[in-house]
């Protein structure tokens, strides 16, 4: 059984202000086997986060339905954890403490949350700065921490909103090799969204081109390139070049509809 299916999806939001429906998804159908890295790709406002939102069980489709493990998602769920573009830490708590915060709100005691959060500390790489607060980390340690918080939950699957964007380089680099590594480790399923067409093709397994609005999923395709993937190889560029092709002839079509 898939992990998450995706049947027939739409999602129509309301302008108020100009008293008009506007289409962001049209009946967008995947499904998505456990232990797939999937990343979204696509042109700005195609929906690819809002997509993201409805799988979460934040937002809910206008039509059609979404299942994760056979069971309908009608609300968010300790089966899936979401890292979103910024970590949202409390900055009143240490490292440890925004790792084991939801271990708090199930009345664990202290002692049980350290030890279940130290595992997942230790597994972002950040053992020695548990008792630090997010305003002496820089931005990926930060992110590091938001993603120890939703490892922790123990989810069969993993939502990333372009969770890297705000890095630098060479820190997005390194973040982009942890999160393979934690991936491959822990058996997760993760769908990636990102704007980035070297990042997903670092990252996925999977790939989901979205067309323009209202959003559908143009191509979807595997990509088995051994790891670490080597940017500078003929099949690597043969990929980016395939992905990219298709963006710019979604980019064509949004100019010539404006």
């Amino acid at each position: 059984m898939a992990e998450i299916a995706i049947r027939n999806i739409s999602k129509t939001f309301t302008d108020r202000s100009r008293d008009r429906d506007v289409v962001a998804i049209d009946n967008v159908s995947m499904t998505i086997a456990d232990h797939d890295f999937v990343c979204l790709l696509g042109p700005s406002g195609c929906g690819k986060s809002t997509l993201l939102n409805m799988i979460a069980g934040f937002e809910q489709p206008s039509a059609g339905r979404i299942e994760v493990g056979g069971v309908p998602v009608e609300k968010p769920g300790a089966d899936r954890g979401v890292v979103f573009q910024q970590p949202t830490l409390m900055p009143w708590l240490t490292v440890a403490d925004n790792v084991a915060f939801h271990l708090k709100l199930k009345g664990l005691g202290k002692a049980e949350r350290r030890e279940r959060a130290q595992r997942f500390i230790d597994l972002v790489g950040l053992t020695g700065f548990e008792g630090h607060f997010p305003s002496e980390l820089s931005g990926g340690m930060n992110q590091r921490v938001g993603i120890a918080r939703a490892l922790l939950m123990n989810p069969r699957v993993i939502l990333m909103d372009e969770p890297f964007a705000a890095l630098d380089a060479q820190t997005k680099l390194e973040m982009q090799e942890e999160l393979v590594q934690i991936w491959q480790r822990i058996a997760c399923t993760i769908v990636f969204v990102t704007h980035s067409v070297d990042e997903a093709l670092v990252l996925g397994n999977r790939i989901a081109v979205m067309t323009r609005r209202p959003g559908r999923i143009r191509e979807d395709f595997e990509f088995d390139m051994p790891r670490p993937r080597d940017i500078t190889s003929p099949a690597f560029n043969d990929a980016k070049r395939r992905v990219l092709g298709l963006i710019r002839e979604e980019a064509t079509l949004v100019r010539r509809a404006a």
